[in-house]
């Protein structure tokens, strides 16, 4: 089989006719990620997204997502195939899946609380729309249409405010005691066979099927590789078929007569022996060599800072303090997030201050951004927030604070932090913060699984 490939945008200012509005937005810089043509309904379309590459996308561009069925502590929540689950019932009570708590508390703040569909509208479908490819249409529970992916039912989310957001959801690594997420849809990967990629705070990582990391050399090119003999002791070249042939960003590189290595974006792929464990950055430390991206991740605020901790590298402000990121999910049926200014506060304020915004100000402060600082890209914003309800308001509001923030979610120091290299807050809350707590933001990983 012959496929063509679309390759992304590599850097642009755009200009997107959205809801009747011009707005700007940008693509960062350096290469995106490319991916592969599959049809699609009318007007849906493929946008870049700065954290998950590319994403399909509803015709006014919004990402469109999905709720996989996940297995819990106590069962299941999600979506199984082809049947809807998101509805307009306003859920009061916890379901008891994901914690040794019964079934049945009442949940905080019903009078605003809101239902699925009101955070997570479906793509309806047209009463004449037709199935295509791998797109096709479900019958929800009052007969309208919906448009489903593989299967899996469609919404879009109402914190997605421009082309290519992905703030309700992600890709990233949600295993263990974390909530049922929902997931961006992505189109298939340009990918020779046997590659894969994995979304990681730092990029979109490429690597082998089996989530080895793959490296290259600062020496090697596109026509030559210089790892011969002793180098490759530690480091194994990723070989191709003999019938393999390059397209693209994909090219061969002869090694011996008769054996081709694996090059993309002119640099031949290796292995390393020594990594520990799935999606390793080890290798990156031998002189040298370079994990390899389809994406990088956005630049971050210029005075933050790199530090080394006891269990990898954490993202730190100017003075060295680890920076750390809010995760909530609600145990309800329908798995609602509660980590953003947004939704209900209560879940943050009882981890962080005992129920009180002022001890939550005095343990877990915000990341203030200095008055000459401005936003920098989609994922790193400044936003202003009254410290007193822990809700988004307009700058001309006296008292409120400019922070940054990470998905449009504020990033934290803990006041318990004394030095450069402290993490004494990660893991606060529920299930080491993967429910309801804090964790670090980690840049790399090299002692809990490479879960980033």
């Amino acid at each position: 089989m012959r496929y063509w490939f679309r390759l992304s945008p590599a850097s642009a200012l755009y200009l997107i006719l959205l809801s009747g509005h011009l707005c700007p937005f940008v693509i960062f810089a350096a290469e995106t990620e490319a991916y592969r043509e599959i049809p699609m309904p009318p007007g849906f379309q493929v946008v870049v997204s700065e954290l998950e590459g590319p994403v399909f996308a509803d015709v006014n561009g919004k990402t469109l997502y999905k709720w996989p069925l996940k297995s819990l502590r106590n069962g299941y929540s999600g979506e199984t195939l082809g049947i809807p689950a998101c509805y307009d019932k306003v859920l009061k009570v916890t379901a008891g899946l994901m914690s040794p708590y019964p079934a049945g508390i009442k949940l905080p703040e019903l009078d605003k609380r809101h239902s699925c569909v009101e955070l997570w509208p479906p793509v309806y479908a047209d009463v004449d729309a037709e199935p295509i490819g791998r797109w096709s249409i479900l019958e929800r529970n009052d007969g309208s249409l919906q448009w489903a992916f593989e299967e899996q039912p469609l919404y879009t989310s109402v914190r997605d405010a421009q082309v290519g957001d992905v703030l309700g959801g992600t890709t990233r690594d949600s295993r263990g005691d974390s909530p049922a997420y929902r997931v961006p849809i992505v189109p298939p990967k340009a990918l020779p066979p046997g590659f894969a990629v994995k979304s990681t705070s730092i990029g979109r990582m490429l690597t082998t099927d089996t989530n080895q990391s793959v490296y290259s050399y600062k020496d090697d090119s596109a026509s030559a590789v210089v790892c011969f003999g002793d180098c490759m002791n530690n480091w194994d070249p990723v070989l191709a078929p003999s019938l393999a042939r390059g397209q693209g960003e994909w090219s061969l590189v002869e090694r011996t007569p008769g054996e081709q290595q694996w090059v993309f974006r002119g640099k031949p792929l290796y292995t390393y022996a020594l990594d520990a464990g799935s999606w390793s950055q080890e290798g990156s430390d031998v002189p040298g060599w370079s994990n390899v991206f389809t994406q990088k991740a956005p630049d971050v605020p210029v005075n933050f800072t790199v530090q080394l901790t006891i269990a990898g590298d954490v993202l730190a402000n100017a003075s060295g303090r680890t920076i750390y990121r809010y995760f909530c999910g609600e145990d309800s049926q329908d798995q609602l997030n509660c980590d953003h200014p947004a939704d209900t506060q209560v879940y943050r304020l009882a981890v962080c201050g005992g129920g009180k915004q002022e001890k939550c100000l005095e343990h877990w402060p915000y990341v203030i951004a200095g008055e000459s600082e401005e936003s920098l890209n989609r994922t790193w914003r400044i936003r202003t927030i009254d410290p007193g309800t822990g809700r988004y308001v307009g700058a001309e509001q006296s008292g409120a604070l400019r922070v940054w923030t990470y998905r449009d979610r504020p990033v934290y120091l803990y006041g318990l932090d004394k030095k450069p290299g402290d993490v004494n807050g990660g893991g606060t809350g529920e299930w080491r913060g993967k429910r309801n707590g804090l964790r670090a933001f980690w840049l790399r990983d090299d002692f809990m699984g490479g879960i980033l």
